[in-house]
């Protein structure tokens, strides 16, 4: 049988979501054509990467522009990209739309005026409408999705529009991003006693992260005589949060590293140096940093919403206020995990356990 010919579209293809489709693309059997954006600008990606990648794809010859398979990232308006095919000769009409949901509009927390954010948040509602299926990362995603399409809808008072959420809902499913642990489960790992404990933060450093929380729980901590050392990793963009500059110069004797480690087998390498990884986030639809730190022996402090309680049991989950003494128990009590109790709490999430799931939605 001939392989499936695959168009990748990938208008923010940077971070989580090019690991996301280089797994994909080295895990499944496949002929795939990516045309993609670097990660940047997201707001005019989602209002025109749409035309822009037909254009893309007019420059192809007729003969390449057939494909039984587009998978979407949510930063693409695809109702606009599948009006605009109906202009591109040689397009397969009978083609499967497939999104994926890394993120959802109406749950990531924006600088932009309210009245503004209503644009993205149809984007994503007209996207999932046009979309064969529709798949999210997380359960809490994809509930939260739904949740907030039918709040939505009820603004339209002289239009009834319910059955459309039934419809997104028939045809969502939650498909967990694979991982790729093979640079994690090769590298060496710390032992677990006998030294002070390492704490690691591995997020974006903005707003959303909390990480105002974070360090005002390492003062305290510092403040009773608690010894641990610090581990901040990290993507850093132009407007960082100010707590940032005052964590390093307050905590700046149990710094071991500060700042974004660009090489992944750098990276992993702190991850395995590591005994504690702690997420204060407010937003969070998956959380793969977190699942990284954890196969590489972190264990894991993190709020009990977003994503994180389907995710991992209650016992590694502090209640909203409590981040102090949840923290401290764990650091007196707990020492790194064991290379088996890693695995087991993350092999779920790994391509080898996740493949035939994404074969029998994208491929099958």
């Amino acid at each position: 049988m001939a392989k499936k010919r695959i168009l990748l579209i990938e208008p923010y293809h940077g971070g989580s979501h090019k690991r996301f489709l280089d797994g994909l693309m080295s895990n499944l059997e496949g002929t795939f054509t990516l045309l993609s954006l670097p990660a940047r600008k997201w707001k005019m990606r989602m209002q025109l990467a749409a035309p822009w990648f037909i254009t893309q794809l007019s420059n192809l010859p007729v003969a390449g522009r057939t494909f039984d398979v587009v998978l979407f990232s949510s930063f693409l308006d695809v109702a606009v990209f599948k009006a605009m095919t109906s202009c591109l000769q040689g397009w397969n009409r009978e083609c499967r739309y497939l999104t994926y949901f890394h993120e959802n509009q109406f749950c990531y927390p924006g600088v932009l005026r309210k009245h503004t954010t209503h644009q993205f948040t149809s984007i994503n509602f007209t996207t999932a409408l046009v979309s064969d299926s529709i798949a999210f990362n997380s359960e809490f995603n994809r509930t939260s999705f739904l949740h907030h399409c039918s709040t939505y809808l009820l603004k339209a008072t002289d239009m009834d529009l319910s059955t459309r959420v039934e419809e997104l809902r028939d045809k969502s499913i939650v498909l967990y991003p694979g991982l790729d642990f093979s640079l994690l489960d090769g590298g060496e790992r710390r032992p677990t006693m006998g030294r002070i404990k390492t704490i690691v933060w591995n997020h974006r450093w903005e707003h959303d992260k909390n990480p105002e929380e974070f360090f005002d729980a390492l003062y305290r901590l510092q403040e009773n005589g608690v010894d641990f050392r610090l581990c901040v990793m990290g993507q850093q963009f132009q407007n960082t949060p100010a707590c940032f500059g005052e964590a390093r110069r307050r905590l700046s004797g149990k710094i071991v590293q500060w700042g974004h480690v660009e090489e992944m087998e750098n990276y992993f390498r702190h991850l395995s140096s590591g005994d504690i990884v702690v997420s204060t986030a407010h937003h969070e639809f998956f959380g793969i940093s977190v699942i990284e730190a954890v196969r590489a022996g972190c264990v894991p402090v993190l709020p009990n919403r977003l994503s994180y309680p389907e995710l991992f049991e209650k016992r590694y989950l502090y209640e909203t206020g409590h981040l102090d003494e949840h923290l401290l128990r764990v650091i007196k009590a707990e020492e790194r995990l064991s290379a088996d109790r890693s695995k087991n709490m993350t092999e779920p999430y790994s391509w080898k356990s996740l493949g035939d799931d994404y074969r029998n939605w994208l491929i099958n």
